[in-house]
């Protein structure tokens, strides 16, 4: 195949590979179906690869049948140089058959089977998603979840479901006014959370990304109605580790609901700040860490969210560890937690932690550091607030603080 001398406007000008179902754009270039719709729909990009004028997600892409059938010809004749022939692309799914399937998802001897073809469309192409999207399969799976939920029935579809809603995403309006009128989805999605059955791993990821794109939206009524059992399912989802995508997930659940002073009350008494640090001495990624001290940083914000951070042995040690590497903004929430230890919880025995572990080191490298001013004067600021306790240590330069 490498030896074949492959025709140039037989290629896609993205994948560079032979087109299987080659579709011309408003812009007069012809692109492969899925590396086209990849970059629209996918990346978002809204310029055209080859002439760099505008192209939009609802831009047209016609078929190319022409140009399809030259490459099959092409490749029958080459079959002897292990070249396969392509096959014909399936029609393209349209809005009429999507509502003819949200339909049919409201008789029982059928779902199994719709729900079976709407994940087959949904893992198929780009345009597929945005189709069912657009149709409202989204609504109409949100509504079988909580049918699953008050009926408590864990299989015959509920794991596709998910699957598909974290497929195709759920649209921002249609979150936000879904919430306001069926909260019951906040709880049988918390009831997915606490399910065992087989793969519940992939169960519990995409339920709980499902929560995530739902939060994301919610209003300050949704947010304030939450229970303690919803953050003990979520924080369980950190416990578990289940994956890194579930994780991220959770992480920005708790993000959402931190504002509340009622939130945070029931994420410490759930564990959440155990969990983080433990999460925070495996985290390998940036966007993880700057979520977990921002987190930290509003459970801190309380008395008992502290006495929490401060029993767990490692918990100073790696907000000091973290601070000048991994990013700025992890800077920041490194040296808002370790301010509000010092000025709300700076018993004698703490302050000689944060030296023994070298927070207190850190803290001065920061000062030295390129960094924001403001940065440096939160660090000076805790500095000057136990300097008695810390002028002995060698990396204190008292001069410095004044």
């Amino acid at each position: 195949m490498e030896d074949i001398d492959v025709p140039q406007y037989f290629i896609c000008p993205i994948s560079l590979q032979i087109m299987k179902d080659p579709v011309t754009a408003i812009t007069g270039i012809t692109y492969d179906r899925e590396s086209i719709e990849h970059w629209l729909f996918t990346i978002k990009n809204t310029i055209c690869p080859v002439t760099k004028q505008p192209l939009s997600e609802d831009s047209d892409l016609t078929p190319n049948h022409t140009l399809r059938r030259l490459i099959q010809a092409w490749c029958v004749d080459n079959a002897s140089c292990g070249v396969d022939r392509i096959p014909t692309p399936k029609s393209c799914l349209n809005k009429f058959h999507v509502l003819k399937l949200i339909k049919n998802l409201s008789h029982p001897q059928l779902q199994s089977k719709t729900i079976r073809e709407l994940e087959l469309l949904a893992a198929a192409t780009e345009r597929n998603r945005k189709h069912m999207a657009e149709a409202g399969v989204a609504k109409a799976l949100l509504l079988f979840i909580i049918t699953c939920f008050e009926q408590r029935r864990i299989k015959d579809g509920l794991q596709e479901s998910l699957s598909i809603l974290w497929l195709i995403r759920i649209p921002s309006r249609e979150s936000k006014a879904f919430l306001i009128e069926n909260y019951l989805i906040i709880e049988s999605l918390t009831w997915v959370l606490g399910c065992n059955i087989d793969n519940h791993v992939t169960l519990k990821s995409h339920a709980v990304s499902v929560l995530k794109m739902l939060l994301e939206e919610a209003t300050f009524s949704v947010l304030e109605r939450l229970k303690p059992e919803f953050f003990d399912r979520v924080v369980g989802v950190i416990r578990e580790k289940i994956t890194q995508e579930g994780i991220n997930a959770a992480l920005k659940i708790l993000l959402c609901a931190c504002p509340w002073g009622r939130n945070r009350v029931m994420m410490v008494e759930s564990g959440a700040v155990f969990e983080l640090i433990e999460l925070e001495w495996r985290s390998p990624e940036k966007k993880t860490t700057e979520m977990i001290f921002e987190i930290l940083f509003h459970l801190c914000s309380c008395a008992d969210g502290r006495a929490k951070f401060l029993r767990h042995k490692g918990g100073i040690a790696v907000v000091a560890k973290r601070i000048l590497n991994v990013s700025p903004t992890a800077d920041d929430r490194a040296i808002m937690i370790l301010g509000l230890i010092c000025k709300f919880s700076g018993t004698s025995m703490v302050i000689q932690e944060m030296s023994s572990v070298k927070a207190v080191s850190k803290l001065c490298m920061l000062l030295q550091a390129d960094c924001s001013v403001y940065l440096k004067e939160k660090a000076r600021e805790i500095l000057r607030s136990h300097s008695d306790e810390w002028k002995n240590s060698p990396c204190v330069d008292n001069a410095s603080l004044f």
